[in-house]
């Protein structure tokens, strides 16, 4: 779309969002926002060495953007960087050529160039924003950024806090390790694996928070490739009431497992309790973050409103099926698979073309087509993980119904956008084709996108 320079403020430290009634949207609000990838340095903790990174607006995680639902989003997106680049919005139930694919839905925005996307804020929900382009390198070096969508009328509260985790693999200066950038052993195992663990772009750090009632906690995993899972001091009950942006019914876990690009809302009914989040996937207790009481006292109630979805499961008479069948990677059982028309064998396939993953034996991209379904269908991804890995499993521009198995062994039917599936692990995820557009279908450990699990599902 074309810029609109002459509305938007020019602003590499922040971003400055200005309102305007416009009738070519029935009179909704526009938010104007300009956004700027470049190279920027950032200090992860006092006295640290300032680290290159690929930034938005020369901030980690990238600025927090907070709209209400049903206003229109306009980003102007300029790239400085040395390379292409594209924003996607994950988990916003997009316009399909505002999904920010490259190759796919649009053309990559090239270096010097500006990009305008504009889109409706049809839902209330936590998502974010990040690379599309080479994502498993830009979004590994930090373009990434939380999006918050409030219902119509509501403002962020102080009781109302993000909580942005991410995993960066960095070397002893306290740099990007690039050199293991493309490894070909995390491409084929279980992704880029960091060791060293930020929320809200800083090691360890102090979160305000009140000193007593309610409080609600967004979780958003920005990792390229780390499963995480989190739990408070002692072991206290969180209520969790959102996952993907999609209200649930409400359940109280202990520990909370997020997978790459996955968010999950809890609640906390007396936070005069809460006092530190540790990190606990690795079976030790590792210090996230630590609550500082805040001494300004807010409203005991200030929390999100949330619209639980009218149905739990949608019709299923006259469903499409697709079976999609996963394989690849280390110590599977993929010996080969059709990649740009030819079968060649798994070791010739990762030596010259580095491609280690496949769907129903064929190797993934932009130019796989899964299925095309008519607009308004009941859809059935009837997957089947037939690897020894882990894999986030993401649907653009649709959230899908799932009996997830991600909180223990009784399964629970929820709405999510990207689910963590197990090793050998069979699921149907379950969606309205609803969005018409080709989207993308992929494994969101970033590492093994790009090495061939991914295809489009075409709608309408």
């Amino acid at each position: 779309m074309i810029s609109r320079r002459g509305v938007i403020k020019n602003c590499l430290a922040s971003l400055v969002a200005v309102k305007v009634p416009t009738s070519a949207f029935s009179a909704k609000n526009v938010s104007r926002y300009r956004i700027i990838a470049q190279k920027s340095e950032h200090q992860f903790y006092e006295g640290a060495n300032l680290s290159d990174l690929f930034l938005y607006n020369g901030s980690s995680p990238g600025p927090l953007i907070v709209e209400n639902k049903g206003n229109i989003l306009e980003v102007e997106f300029l790239n400085l960087l040395d390379e292409p680049s594209s924003i996607h919005w994950h988990g916003i139930k997009n316009l399909n050529d505002m999904d920010g694919v490259p190759g796919l839905t649009q053309a990559p925005v090239e270096p010097g160039e500006t990009f305008t996307y504009r889109f409706p804020l049809n839902d209330a929900g936590t998502f974010w924003y990040h690379s599309h382009s080479q994502a498993w390198n830009q979004v590994a070096r930090g373009l990434c950024g939380p999006l918050i969508v409030l219902e119509d009328g509501s403002s962020m509260s102080d009781r109302d806090l993000t909580i942005a985790v991410d995993d960066w693999l960095l070397d002893e200066n306290e740099q990007i390790h690039t050199a293991s950038l493309g490894s070909l052993h995390d491409w084929s195992h279980g992704g880029r694996l960091g060791n060293f663990l930020t929320i809200n772009g800083k090691s360890a750090p102090e979160i305000k928070i009140p000193k007593s009632g309610k409080v609600h906690l967004r979780f958003l995993n920005f990792a390229n490739a780390r499963v995480m899972q989190f739990e408070l001091n002692d072991r206290l009950p969180m209520r969790i009431v959102a996952l993907d942006g999609a209200p649930c019914d409400p359940f109280m876990r202990q520990r909370l497992t997020l997978a790459p690009a996955q968010r999950v809302d809890v609640q906390i009914d007396d936070v005069s309790f809460v006092r530190e989040l540790f990190e606990v996937s690795t079976g030790e207790e590792y210090g996230a973050a630590t609550f500082v009481p805040n001494e300004v006292n807010q409203k005991p109630n200030a929390l999100p409103r949330f619209v639980l979805p009218t149905n739990n499961m949608l019709k299923m008479d006259n469903a499409e099926v697709i079976n999609i069948h996963m394989q690849g990677g280390a110590m599977g059982n993929l010996s080969s698979a059709i990649f740009e028309g030819e079968q060649k064998s798994l070791r010739e396939l990762a030596r010259s073309e580095k491609k280690l993953w496949a769907f129903n034996g064929e190797i993934g991209g932009y130019d796989l087509t899964l299925a095309e379904v008519d607009l308004g269908k009941t859809v059935v991804l009837r997957v089947w993980n037939d690897t020894r890995w882990q894999h986030g499993m993401h649907l653009h521009g649709h959230h899908f119904w799932v009996k997830s198995k991600e909180f223990g062994d009784e399964a629970n039917l929820v709405l999510r956008d990207t689910y963590l599936m197990q090793p050998g692990e069979h699921a149907e995820l379950v969606f309205e084709a609803n969005n018409p557009g080709s989207w993308l279908f992929h494994c969101h450990m970033l590492e093994h996108h790009v090495s061939g699990m991914g295809g489009i599902i075409t709608v309408g």
